[in-house]
């Protein structure tokens, strides 16, 4: 069981360095656009998004090479993507070029959201598959508090602290491809490539429950039905490609990602100072990480719907919270504080639930897929939201945009009560064919 946590939090840091290359450009923000002087439209769409499309184009064909070469080697490539992105970023010399390496660690990102979790519910035994997988998300929020604290440290190196901010990011990336090399490859992906003696070997060393002939049987009977050219498109899978989406669509339209990135400029505006709003954002990820941590010890015990719920009512309560401290000019501390609350309620629900669930609801052979359909929802609107959001404050307001991020949570409450599975302590095999089955009934009654 050592050696099943030492490798599930190897493929877990991979979330590491998503969250703090998603999050490290909070700190360059208004640097970078006072630098190259560029139009709020130009900087949110351009300079601060150009990494989430990378991560919305490593999302989308990021299933290919975790299929054909395998979680472990796809993970190793990962972490390329990052070394070179941060190397790249913190030399550029322009918008442009600063864009392009941005985007290459994008493509790490959004490849690692399927990776990642890919593998890690491959090997995980169904007890705590939940545990170790919300590894991913415990890794997302520890990286998302570096990268703020790390910003806070740099804030003053340099002529252009944030070269310094962006290149730090090496150091991280180089010792995660390290590690990962010591990794087996999963043995559910050995077996689905006839590989049934590599297999034996890596779930002996695992120490697993299952031995390879009954792994051999569930993954081939879960792909019995199996066709040439079967997709996750297909009505057989309507039902667990809807839960994916959903899940991923009111993750981003919770603002998430959106106040994440611009955490910094949200105080601001809220009337703290530069360095009081470093320090808050310092605040953000302590509090991600300390409600991570309760979401991780609860997902397989209160179950991944539990946890939905309780972070579905928190989202709304602080978002209209936060909406009201900017219609009615409260200003001081509590802006930051009903924020802290949001940031708990994500952490505890969507945060720890998100990855797990969509790695447990699509059938073996298809399961990168859906991941890949999954990971590419969450990050083309998480593209898409930060890039307006600065044009957006200025244009309405900020209370009008947290408005809406609740009206949006409400719908995910509704979502949750009354389609939402629980996943908990059923194995991958079992999962897929009962939601498999649900679209048959349903199509039935229908």
């Amino acid at each position: 069981m050592n050696k099943l946590i030492r490798w599930s939090i190897t493929a877990a840091l991979a979330g590491f360095l998503f969250g703090f290359d998603t999050v490290v450009i909070s700190g360059a923000d208004k640097q970078l656009q006072e630098l190259w002087n560029t139009t709020d439209a130009f900087h949110g769409s351009v300079v601060m998004a150009m990494a989430l499309w990378g991560t919305v184009v490593g999302a989308i064909f990021g299933g290919i090479p975790t299929n054909k070469f395998g979680r472990k080697n796809t993970l190793f490539i990962i972490g390329i993507l990052y070394l070179v992105s941060a190397l790249g970023s913190a030399l550029a010399n322009g918008p442009f070029t600063f864009a392009a390496f941005r985007f290459i660690g994008g493509l790490g990102v959004g490849a690692s959201t399927i990776a990642a979790p890919t593998y890690i519910s491959e090997i995980a035994p169904s007890k705590s598959r939940g545990r170790l997988v919300s590894l991913y998300q415990f890794n997302i929020v520890l990286g998302i508090l570096m990268a703020f604290l790390s910003n806070y440290l740099l804030r003053e190196a340099g002529n252009q602290p944030w070269r310094w901010m962006l290149g730090v990011e090496a150091i991280p990336a180089f010792l995660y491809m390290f590690f990962v090399v010591a990794i087996p490859k999963s043995p559910r992906w050995l077996i689905s490539k006839s590989k049934k003696t590599e297999a034996s070997k890596i779930l002996k060393t695992i120490g697993s429950d299952l031995d390879v002939e009954q792994l051999w049987t569930e993954v081939n009977s879960a792909s019995q039905n199996k066709f040439t050219g079967e997709s996750i498109f297909i009505k057989k899978y309507s039902f667990p490609l809807m839960l994916a989406f959903f899940i991923a669509f009111f993750n981003q339209m919770s603002g998430i990602n959106a106040f994440l990135y611009y955490a910094p400029r949200i105080f601001e505006i809220a009337g703290l100072g530069q360095s009081a709003s470093l320090l808050s954002s310092i605040g953000v990820g302590a509090i991600n990480l300390i409600f991570t941590l309760i979401g991780v010890f609860l997902i397989d015990k209160a179950g991944r719907k539990q946890l939905m719920l309780v972070g579905s009512f928190g989202y709304i309560v602080s978002l209209l919270l936060v909406a009201s401290a900017f219609f009615f000019n409260w200003g001081g501390l509590w802006v930051p504080i009903f924020l802290f609350l949001f940031i708990a309620s994500h952490a505890v629900g969507q945060g720890a639930v998100i990855w797990v669930f969509i790695s447990e609801i699509f059938p073996n052979h298809l399961r990168a897929s859906g991941q890949a359909f999954g990971s590419s929802v969450h990050w083309v609107l998480a593209a898409i939201v930060p890039s307006v959001v600065p044009v957006l404050f200025t244009s309405i307001g900020a209370g009008y945009v947290f408005l809406f991020f609740a009206f949006m949570m409400f719908l995910q409450l509704l979502f949750v009560l009354f389609l939402m599975p629980e996943t908990k302590g059923k194995s991958l095999e079992v999962l897929g064919e009962e939601l498999s089955l649900k679209t048959k009934l349903k199509s039935n009654r229908i």
